[in-house]
């Protein structure tokens, strides 16, 4: 397919997103109840190329929630439940010593289930350091170095983690090095009444909804490139920067409560994902250039978990949530 060069083929091309976006999002939401804003989410880093990491209580639907979008976009999807115990050859695979046909020995690579397009790691934060690590050049380049030969995954590839904020016996809080490497770090909420009355009654009446393809690797490949070619202004870059800058308790553009209770802001890392998440959000609405509104759209789940809490932050229980979400408020459009 040739490049759009008018603005007439990339209107079209903005008009076609928003239809395939909003069938995708209607289609995981007749398997999931509620979380709009999470599938929501979930769906932009996933077009994005970045990955995600969903903190939220047990039960919450965060499993179904990877098994209907890998149905919806026919991905193809594992699962790996990270414990204390896991080791590192476990997730990305190992050498092992076999006989060819004319009985010498050779080393064979087994690949671990970290060989998919859609991973799900469930409570990585039980695993040692070590065992998280192994995601780090996965999550980042797409590929996976063993024995000193590295191999290409299959793309899209995506990794959608999980980790529980309640239980932290026997955990191993992700260090911030991993942090950075998702995208968005999204907050599932409990269900309201509407919501939980819906899935015991589908739990009772044993509903089950199978979730209907939409889009495929190949599909979502090219949806990237459309969204290389939409308009992002100075003023939008330099206003994703500013926010980035304003996570960062020495800068000019820094609120009094991220002076007082930050120790560190978020990354260049940051402003790269304001700029692509802002980028799905304004093809989803069927426009193909930036507005500011786009880019503080997903800003919460953007800088949440990139910025630190200082000693006074963490004693007084403050939510760096509620702090990032006044220094977006705050910060005007204009510099």
């Amino acid at each position: 397919m040739n490049t759009p060069t008018t603005p007439e083929q990339l209107q079209a091309e903005a008009d076609q997103f928003r239809k395939e976006f909003e069938g995708v999002r209607d289609a995981v939401g007749q398997v999931i109840v509620g979380q709009q804003r999470v599938v929501e989410a979930t769906l932009t880093a996933l077009l994005c190329g970045g990955n995600v990491l969903l903190e939220g209580v047990p039960g919450l639907g965060k499993t179904e929630l990877v098994k209907a979008l890998s149905q919806v976009l026919k991905l193809h999807f594992r699962r790996i439940q990270f414990t204390p115990d896991l080791m590192p050859a476990d997730v990305i695979g190992t050498n092992i010593m076999t006989t060819d046909d004319a009985g010498k020995y050779r080393f064979e690579f087994r690949e671990g289930p970290i060989f998919t397009q859609l991973l799900l790691a469930d409570e990585i934060n039980r695993a040692t350091p070590k065992t998280q690590s192994a995601l780090l050049e996965t999550m980042q380049e797409g590929t996976v170095t063993t024995g000193g030969t590295t191999y290409k995954l299959e793309q899209p590839f995506f990794v959608l983690a999980t980790q529980n904020p309640i239980e932290q016996e026997g955990t191993f809080p992700l260090p911030e090095a991993q942090l950075d490497r998702f995208m968005f770090k999204v907050v599932v909420p409990f269900l309201n009444r509407a919501e939980l009355n819906e899935v015991v009654n589908r739990t009772i009446l044993k509903k089950r909804y199978e979730a209907t393809a939409i889009l495929d690797g190949p599909r979502i490949l090219h949806l990237r490139t459309v969204l290389d070619r939409v308009v992002v202004s100075d003023p939008m870059r330099d206003y994703a920067c500013r926010l980035v800058l304003a996570t960062h308790p020495d800068s000019e553009f820094a609120t009094e409560r991220i002076r007082k209770f930050l120790r560190w802001g978020a990354s260049p890392r940051a402003a790269q994902a304001l700029i692509r998440s802002a980028r799905v959000r304004a093809l989803s609405q069927g426009r193909a250039h930036v507005s500011f509104q786009d880019i503080r759209y997903f800003a919460p789940e953007v800088l949440q978990h990139r910025a630190l809490l200082n000693y006074d932050g963490q004693a007084e229980n403050v939510s760096i949530r509620d702090v990032i979400e006044e220094c977006i408020n705050k910060l005007p459009t204009e510099a």
